[in-house]
């Protein structure tokens, strides 16, 4: 039996768990991510990994999902919201601590391979993997294979515009990528905030959003509306392009049980088919996701 390890480097925790080649959780690590140097994140995730080890008594592969991606023209890890990673090779300098290949991914591919293998989207062959929380990524998983891209950019739909702006969506709500508009200023946790703020005038978290709107606040009714018809508008997008079995969703947002019902509905205008057969999913695995693809992978 071979042992799988996966690891979610976060920036405020680190979860390992260790899986056997059903699925089965065999051992589990949950350590504060180090604010120090790289140097002492790399010591952490040699310890996590030693630790399951000893736990199942064998050497296992291992798999790490971050929050970036490595760069196909240096091998460095670029885009991290944790700056430490930035600029260097995670995967060369673990596997010279560890004595064998360590895969990385990033953390929204995790999350999509994870619901693709065992998850939401088992037996699909197509599964496009949604995260919507504090930013607005994806994955995209094709026979239960992850396609990263020679660009290490598949599936990154949150930096494309919003499709079909209406007037009052234009130019559209600053994105940290630099640009306007974006997908993710829209769809995000911080971009449904701020839409709610600047209709209502004054701010609620995306849950309280969620919870007014089903006690009958005709605001956050209507807060969502929007943010449903914009999600539809999104994932047509995609769905044009590549006509995935299942869409799954994953994130803080993805708790929201209206949008399963309500999306849909939204899509036909949109999608260039007469039927629409693509399935918008909750994730099975949930917060667990992420850390359970990094071992798939």
């Amino acid at each position: 039996m071979s042992i799988r390890i996966g690891i979610d480097l976060g920036g405020t925790k680190i979860e390992a768990v260790a899986l056997d080649d059903r699925g089965r959780l065999l051992g589990r690590g949950r350590v504060p991510t180090p604010q120090g140097t790289y140097a002492d994140t790399v010591d952490q995730l040699v310890a996590l990994v030693k630790q399951l080890e000893e736990r199942c008594g064998v050497c296992a592969s291992v798999g790490i999902g971050t929050p970036g991606a490595l760069s196909p023209a240096t091998g460095l890890i670029k885009n991290a919201n944790s700056t430490n990673l930035i600029g260097h090779r995670l995967d060369a300098d673990l596997e010279e601590r560890l004595g064998r290949p360590v895969t990385i991914e990033n953390d929204a591919n995790c999350f999509a391979l994870s619901e693709a293998v065992d998850g939401a989207g088992a037996g699909a062959a197509v599964v496009f993997g949604v995260i919507i929380g504090t930013g607005t990524g994806g994955g995209i998983v094709v026979n239960q294979r992850l396609l990263s891209g020679v660009n290490a950019i598949a599936g990154e739909w949150g930096h494309n515009p919003l499709p079909l702006p209406r007037d009052d969506e234009r130019p559209g709500p600053y994105c940290y990528c630099g640009r306007r508009g974006c997908v993710e200023s829209f769809l995000s946790g911080p971009g449904l905030k701020g839409d709610h703020a600047l209709v209502e005038g004054y701010e609620r978290e995306p849950a309280e959003i969620s919870e007014l709107a089903l006690q009958g606040d005709v605001g956050a009714d209507a807060c969502l509306r929007r943010y449903e018809e914009r999600m539809a508008r999104a994932l047509a997008n995609v769905i044009n392009i590549l006509d995935p079995d299942v869409i799954v969703l994953g994130g803080g947002l993805s708790r929201i049980e209206r949008l399963y019902e309500n999306v849909p509905k939204l899509l036909p205008p949109h999608v260039f088919s007469d039927v629409i057969a693509t399935r918008l999913l909750p994730p099975v695995h949930g917060d667990a996701s992420g850390v359970r693809g990094a071992a798939w992978l």
